[in-house]
C-alpha cells in the first residue's frame, strides 16, 4: 500500500507553527493508515497478505553559516555548516518541545526548515500505543503473520550512539539534529508505561527520584491535600498552580479549587504496583513535578533515566537516604553532592568512571536555598545539619561486609561524605543525556561508626525526617522552575560537536 499524501513531497517552512502543523499532519496520516490496516488485519480469521507500512515525519535544515543570534544559549543551533536532520514522533506529547526547537533553528540561522516523510517505518507496536497489548489481543495465527504485514521494532536503529558522542555519519549522510531518533523515543515511551504504570504524557519537566516509599506516601498526602476543595485563601493560592494529580494506573484527581474542574478519572485497576511507580503533580504547561520510587540499586536508576531522558525534562534530582561516612555527622543530616565516586558498574561502557560528573551551580544553589528556607538555618548555621562533598555510589548493598582495608581506602581517598546506590548513576545519566541533575541525601545510618540501619531505628528515623526532606525537594523544583529552562540547560552539559535540539 502506498502512502498517497500531499506531504509525500517535502516542504520548507520559515514559520514554526506551520512546520509543526505539517509534522502533525504527516504523523496523523501515518497513524490512521496503520490503525486502519491493523483493525482490518485483527478482525479477519485468515490474516490478509500484502504489506502495510507508514513512516515517521522528519525535519531537516541545511546551514551554510553556523553563526547564531544568541551565543548564551546552549542549544537551538548547529555548530558547523552542513545538513542536519532527525525523525519525529508523538506530536501529541512533543508539540511544544518541537515547536520551540524549530523556532530557535529558524531564528539562529535565518534558514527555513524542511519537513517531509522519512524512510524510517513506524513499528506497529509503537503506533498502537501504551494501552494495547499485542500478545493478549491477537491469536497465535495473527502473531505469526504480523511480521509479514507490519513493520516491527528494529533495535539496530534504537541505540544511544548520538548521546554517547560516538555516532559518525557516513559520507553524504545527514548529521543528527537531536539526541534521539523517533524509534528510540517510542520504545522509551512504552517502557515508561511498563515500569511506572502511567502514560508518558503525564510526566512533568521536573523529576524527583527516591529510593523509599515513605517519600512517595508523603508526596501523595501533599498532592491530595492540594487537590481537595478549600475555603482557605492561602491554601487555594498554593494549590492553584497545579491542575491535577496522576497516580499509577493513570488515575487522575483534578484540582477542585480550579473553576470548571473535570470529574476525576478512575484509571486502570492495578492488581499490583509496578516496579517503579510514578506520581505526577501536573501543571497545564508540563512544568509540574513527577516523583518516582525507583527502588534500590544502580540498575533501576539507569533503567528509568534512560527512558525519561527522551522526554527532555528540565531537571531531575535524587532525594533519598544514605550512609553517613563521617563521625561528625548526625542521623538526619543532609548531604549535598558536589561530586560522585562512581562504583555503580552499569554505565562504564557508556560513560567511563574516569570522566568527572560536575556539580551544576543552578541546581546546587536551589537545593541549598531550599534547605535554608525549610529548616530556617542560614549561612554558617546551615553547616549544623548539611555537609557538601563527594557521594559514593556502589552496586553492592552489603558493602559494609567488605574487609576494612578494601572498604575504607577508596572512600577515604575520595573524601566521600556519604554512600548510596543510586545517586551517582542518576547524575551520570543526567550528564550523558544533557539533563540538569542534583542530589540531596539524608543520613539514615553510620555503619563505619557503629550505627547500623536496623528495623526499629530506621522506622523512627523515617517518620521524623521524610516530611522535611520532601518539602526541601518540592521547594527546589519550584526554584528551578523560576530559573527557567534557558539557564538550566547550560553549556556545561554540551559536548564539542553538539546536536541542535535541547
Amino acid at each position: 500500500m502506498s502512502l498517497l499524501s500531499p506531504f509525500q513531497k517535502s516542504k520548507k517552512f520559515t514559520d514554526p507553527d506551520e512546520a509543526m502543523k505539517a509534522i502533525q499532519d504527516i504523523y496523523a496520516e501515518s497513524r490512521e493508515k496503520l490503525l486502519a490496516g491493523f483493525s482490518a488485519f485483527s478482525k479477519t480469521s485468515a490474516p490478509q497478505q500484502g504489506r502495510i507500512s507508514a513512516c515517521y515525519p522528519y525535519i531537516r535544515i541545511t546551514v551554510d553559516n553556523a553563526k547564531r543570534v544568541d551565543s548564551r544559549l546552549s542549544y537551538g543551533f548547529v555548530s558547523r555548516p552542513g545538513t542536519y536532520s532527525t525523525t519525529l514522533t508523538r506530536p501529541d506529547i512533543f508539540d511544544h518541545y518541537y515547536k520551540d526547537q524549530i523556532a530557535l533553528l529558524i531564528k539562529n540561522h535565518n534558514t527555513p526548515v524542511e519537513v517531509g516523510v522519512s524512510e524510517t517505518p513506524i513499528p506497529i507496536h509503537f503506533i498502537l500505543g501504551e494501552d494495547f497489548h499485542l500478545e493478549g489481543d491477537l491469536t497465535s495465527q495473527h502473531m505469526e503473520s504480523l511480521p509479514d504485514i507490519f513493520d516491527l521494532p528494529d533495535l539496530t536503529i534504537m541505540d544511544d550512539q548520538i548521546a554517547n558522542g560516538n555516532y559518525f555519519p557516513s559520507d553524504g549522510e545527514d548529521h543528527p539534529l537531536s539526541l534521539f531518533t523517533a524509534p528510540r523515543v517510542d520504545i522509551s515511551l512504552l517502557r515508561l508505561k511498563h515500569y511506572t504504570a502511567t502514560n508518558a504524557a503525564h510526566f512533568q519537566n521536573y523529576v524527583i527520584f527516591t529510593n523509599y516509599q515513605f517519600y512517595i506516601d508523603e508526596f501523595i498526602k501533599i498532592a491530595h491535600d492540594l487537590m481537595a476543595p478549600t475555603d482557605h485563601a492561602d491554601k487555594r493560592k498554593a494549590s492553584a498552580e497545579y491542575s491535577s494529580f496522576v497516580e499509577p494506573g493513570n488515575k487522575i484527581i483534578y484540582n477542585k479549587n480550579i473553576q470548571g474542574h473535570q470529574i476525576d478519572a478512575a484509571g486502570d485497576s492495578l492488581r499490583r504496583m509496578p516496579q517503579m511507580p510514578a506520581y505526577h503533580l501536573k501543571r497545564p504547561d508540563g512544568s509540574g513535578i513527577t516523583m518516582i520510587n525507583i527502588g534500590v540499586g544502580p540498575s533501576n536508576a539507569k533503567t528509568i533515566t534512560d527512558h525519561i531522558a527522551v522526554l527532555r525534562p528540565h531537571a531531575w534530582i535524587m532525594l533519598g537516604h544514605c550512609a553517613g561516612l563521617r563521625n561528625s555527622q548526625n542521623l538526619g543530616d543532609y548531604c549535598l553532592a558536589h561530586g560522585y565516586l562512581r562504583e555503580d558498574n552499569v554505565l562504564y561502557r557508556d560513560l567511563h568512571p574516569s570522566i568527572p560528573i560536575p556539580a551544576l551551580s543552578e541546581i546546587q544553589l536551589a537545593l541549598e536555598k531550599a534547605v535554608e528556607d525549610v529548616t530556617g538555618l542560614k549561612g554558617y548555621d546551615l553547616k549544623k545539619i548539611m555537609r557538601t562533598g563527594t557521594i559514593a555510589s556502589v552496586d553492592d548493598r552489603n558493602w559494609e561486609l567488605r574487609p576494612n582495608i578494601r572498604k575504607n581506602a577508596r572512600l577515604s581517598q575520595s573524601r566521600a561524605i556519604a554512600l548510596d546506590m543510586e545517586s551517582g548513576t542518576i547524575a551520570a545519566n543526567g550528564f550523558r543525556f544533557r539533563v540538569p541533575y542534583g542530589t540531596l541525601l539524608c543520613v539514615s545510618d553510620k555503619p563505619l561508626h557503629g550505627m547500623l540501619k536496623l528495623p526499629g531505628m530506621a522506622e523512627s528515623f523515617y517518620r521524623q525526617r521524610v516530611e522535611q526532606h520532601l518539602q526541601v525537594g518540592l521547594l527546589t523544583m519550584r526554584l528551578l522552575r523560576e530559573i527557567g529552562p534557558d539557564k538550566l540547560h547550560s553549556r556545561k552539559l554540551r559536548s564539542f560537536d553538539e546536536v541542535a535540539f535541547q
